[in-house]
């Protein structure tokens, strides 16, 4: 009862923040007046109800998808095999730590023209989504190895214990402990940078291609409509996320459980 009583007060509260912020929305709206600059939510959402009936909208958001979880994929792929190496490899930290911080300080848009000259615009969101993702994955998992509790890592050469298993049940927990934020973190970002890639490179099929029509056709309650969408989408997938990373936990193999052959 305790359980249900306080999921309850955490929902009144949630409903009541959102009921908060849509008076002020429509506060907002009031007082500019003119729905080409900021339409009420009630429009918006009305707008948001014709959108989801074309089909070409979810064409859209189906496209946007799949290169932007390709390209986060591929970038937790990247930043985790870098990681592992570079927290081994002190040459190879020395060399690939400038190029991480180059690219978490240049902007968007930058990477964005410069792929323009060289590629189709359809690859640019995954590249884009993967450049985003990959440092912040790389500097996660070397931040979980350097974590790792150093009296384990003695025990293991004390026992001999395989590089193998050492990788797996010493490094790993520590690693997951810091991959896991890292990855929610990266996930956000790579959306949103996915999405302003496509309002630049306007591939075919996508939600940043039609948020770029919306706003070249001054249609600001449909424009309103692609954006909230694009809320409601990355925190569901930072949700749906979170729960696969709690999921893929599980019970650690101890050190004394016999694991090590």
């Amino acid at each position: 009862m305790a359980n249900k009583a306080g999921k309850g007060r955490k929902i009144a509260a949630a409903l009541g923040v959102a009921v908060f912020w849509l008076l002020i929305w429509q506060l907002l709206a009031l007082l500019v007046g003119r729905e080409v600059v900021l339409s009420p939510p009630l429009t918006v959402f009305k707008t948001l109800g014709e959108m989801v009936q074309e089909g070409s909208f979810w064409l859209a958001l189906g496209a946007s998808l799949l290169r932007i979880l390709a390209g986060f994929a591929l970038g937790v792929l990247l930043g985790a095999a870098l990681g592992l190496l570079t927290a081994f490899c002190r040459p190879l930290r020395v060399l690939f730590s400038p190029f991480m911080s180059v690219v978490k300080a240049t902007p968007v848009a930058s990477f964005i023209i410069l792929l323009l000259f060289f590629m189709g615009n359809q690859w640019i969101p995954v590249l884009i989504a993967a450049l985003m993702v990959m440092p912040i994955i790389w500097a996660g998992v070397m931040k979980g190895i350097e974590e790792t509790d150093r009296g384990l890592l003695e025990m293991g050469r004390v026992f001999e214990l395989g590089w193998g298993w050492q990788l797996r049940h010493i490094y790993g927990p520590s690693v997951k402990a810091f991959f896991r934020p890292a990855a929610l973190t990266a996930l956000g970002l790579s959306w949103k940078a996915g999405i302003a890639a496509e309002v630049l490179a306007a591939p075919e099929h996508s939600l940043g291609g039609m948020l770029y029509r919306a706003k070249i056709y001054l249609e600001n309650p449909r424009m309103l409509a692609l954006t909230l969408c694009v809320i409601l989408i990355s925190m569901g997938l930072e949700l749906l996320l979170k729960k696969l990373l709690q999921g893929s936990g599980g019970q650690e193999t101890s050190l004394s459980s016999g694991g090590a052959k």
